[in-house]
């Protein structure tokens, strides 16, 4: 459940962030990968607190060594 204080984000924010297509954003909600909100218009919106965490994740700091 969101909080009223929480900023959701659109698709292209969200790419923005991965860099990657607003439209891939799309496929990863509808395939569960990432959760998203419905607008009473139907449009989408995704939580920032759960892409920041999944960007982290998805994510290493260019002074960690690689991992093979």
């Amino acid at each position: 459940m969101t909080t009223a204080s929480e900023r959701l984000l659109t698709p292209g924010e969200v790419a923005n962030l991965f860099r990657v297509d607003p439209k891939t954003v799309t496929r990863w909600a509808t395939a569960g990968r990432i959760g998203s909100i419905r607008t009473p218009g139907g449009h989408r919106r995704f939580r920032e607190t759960e892409v920041k965490a999944l960007l982290s994740e998805l994510t290493t700091e260019a002074t960690e060594p690689v991992r093979h």
